[in-house]
This record gives C-alpha cells, sequence and structure tokens, in this order.
C-alpha cells in the first residue's frame, strides 16, 4: 500500500498543454494515496476515451454562465474558446476531511485561487525546451495547425505567469518531475 503522504492541502499544478502534467500527476498519485484529483467543469468537447464526472464535468455555456452568476467557482477562465472551472464546494469539503486536493488547471485560474487562498502550493511544470514541447504536441495528433499554433502562442503568457508560482519543476523525466514535487510537498 502506498503512504499517506499529504494532508490537507491544496496543491495546484500547471503547465502548457503537451508539457506531460496528466503522466506526472498519475506517477505521483501512484507513489501517494492521498492525493485526490479534483474534477473541473468545462464546456470543451468530450475527447474520444474520456468520462463524463471522470476527466471532466462536461456542461454547456449556458450551464457554465449559470455557475458564474450564482458565485459557485473557486476559479474559472477560458482557454483556447472553452470555459474551464473549480467548484468550491467540492475543494472545500476535501479540505474539511483532512485531504490533499490537487488541481491541473492552467495559470489564470490557478492565480486566482492564489488570490483566494493564499496557502494553496502552486507548482508549474515546464518542459526542457519550446521545441520540445512542440513535439509532444505535434505528436499526439489530436489537434489541428491552427489549434497548435494557438497553444504554442499562449505558452509566452503562461511562462510569465509561472514567475508568480511557488515552485517551478522541469519535466526533463517523469521520475525526476515526482522527485521535486514530493520535495515540496515535504515528502
Amino acid at each position: 500500500m502506498n503512504e499517506v503522504c499529504c494532508k490537507s492541502k491544496l496543491l495546484v499544478i500547471s503547465g502548457s498543454s503537451g508539457v506531460g502534467k496528466g503522466t506526472v500527476i498519475k506517477a505521483l498519485r501512484n507513489k501517494c494515496d492521498n492525493i485526490n484529483l479534483s474534477i473541473s467543469c468545462t464546456t470543451r468537447g468530450m475527447r474520444k476515451g474520456e468520462v463524463d464526472g471522470v476527466n471532466y464535468f462536461f456542461v454547456s455555456r449556458d450551464e457554465f454562465q449559470a455557475s458564474i452568476d450564482n458565485d459557485e467557482f473557486l476559479e474559472w477562465a477560458e482557454f483556447s474558446g472553452n470555459l474551464y472551472g473549480t467548484k468550491k464546494a467540492y475543494i472545500k469539503k476535501c479540505l474539511d476531511e483532512g485531504k490533499c486536493i490537487l488541481l491541473e488547471i492552467e495559470t489564470q485560474g490557478a492565480l486566482q485561487i492564489k488570490e483566494k487562498m493564499p496557502e494553496a502550493v502552486l507548482i508549474f511544470i515546464a518542459p526542457p525546451s519550446i521545441e520540445d514541447l512542440e513535439a509532444r504536441l505535434r505528436g499526439r495528433h489530436t489537434e489541428t495547425e491552427e489549434a497548435i499554433q494557438k497553444r504554442l502562442d499562449f505558452v509566452k503568457l503562461e511562462l510569465e505567469n509561472s514567475k508568480k508560482y511557488d515552485y517551478r519543476v522541469m519535466n526533463d523525466t517523469v521520475e525526476h518531475a515526482v522527485e521535486q514535487i514530493f520535495e515540496v510537498i515535504g515528502v
């Protein structure tokens, strides 16, 4: 059985699309039983293999707007024409139960969280290089050339926002990135 290594802490992990955040997070969770993933809401369409309520809560733009109007989000942002947000109630419940909750979100949302919850630990996963990131994005074969270019253009904003993070971890190898994150959370 894996160790319980993190208690009542809000971890926020961000990084450019294609940097390997999901792989790093999976490896973290394999080594630590008490890291719970928050599930975000999104207006983006479901990709092949994704499951509603597991990967995201897939909602309409109208439903998302109603949640904004009702002040239900800890953070929300628009990215590549889609809306993404984290519900306050879920985060509060997990922290109240002593759980370590991890959010995988983009930098704009992470900075909103830091303003509202200064105790949150922000970790930015960086690629070894922009060229490496571009190769990873192209290797997915899931997006148009225009979408890839938009994501690459957005990297500049993300890198600027990452200067406001508590920690920056380079994903040169998954093992090294996980080791650095465990150092950050005190394991």
